[in-house]
């Protein structure tokens, strides 16, 4: 009996859970098509039928993080200071499903670092994630909440501290619980408000 349309998105879904739990659980040095068979209960043969190659499995869990990352829910804010600050708190490893995923972005990095054309999509990554910090933060200036200095090096400066912060908090996560990288981003921006009051 041949199988159905159904049946092939069904054997994708759990090929992707097995995928996701492998990089879970021993990251992105972990992925194998062997550790992933072996999740999934099935042979490397059947899954040389989704990944032909190792750089195939490689650029499939990347660009499953990738929708994992952008699909979850994300805390609702106003405009301005306020959205500024939701952005940069949904980076941050605040619970244990963002743990998880900064847990497996960082352990990426590495394949990224040795492929140039995954060295070009992450920056292209980091760079959309830059804008989408700049649009924010031109739109608190425009409130009078953040200093007027140019938005790009606000948001780059940003995004530099929230990403060294996840490290920090991923490494030693008893001395980075959330309430002290949250307090710490607030820190941070409680530093450029008092610029903006500074020059009024």
């Amino acid at each position: 009996m041949p199988r159905t349309k159904g049946d092939h998105e069904a054997r994708r879904r759990d090929v992707s859970a097995a995928v996701w739990k492998v990089m879970a659980t021993r990251g992105f040095a972990g992925l194998t098509l062997r550790a992933v068979a072996t999740e999934l209960g099935a042979t490397t043969g059947l899954l040389t039928h989704y990944f032909p190659t190792k750089q195939a499995l490689v650029e499939y869990a990347l660009e499953l993080l990738e929708q994992r990352t952008t699909s979850r829910p994300r805390r609702e804010a106003g405009e301005g200071l306020a959205a500024f600050r939701a952005a940069l708190l949904d980076i941050l490893p605040l619970t244990p499903a963002s743990t998880e995923s900064n847990r497996i972005w960082v352990s990426s990095w590495d394949a990224a670092l040795s492929d140039s054309d995954l060295s070009t999509a992450y920056a292209r990554k980091y760079a959309r994630s830059r804008d989408r910090l700049r649009e924010q933060v031109a739109a608190a200036q425009e409130l009078g909440e953040l200093p007027r200095d140019d938005p790009a090096r606000i948001a780059a400066a940003a995004q530099s501290f929230v990403l060294g912060l996840v490290v920090q908090a991923l490494f030693a996560p008893a001395a980075f619980p959330p309430e002290r990288q949250i307090a710490l981003v607030d820190g941070h921006l409680a530093d450029l408000t008092a610029r903006t009051n500074s020059t009024r």
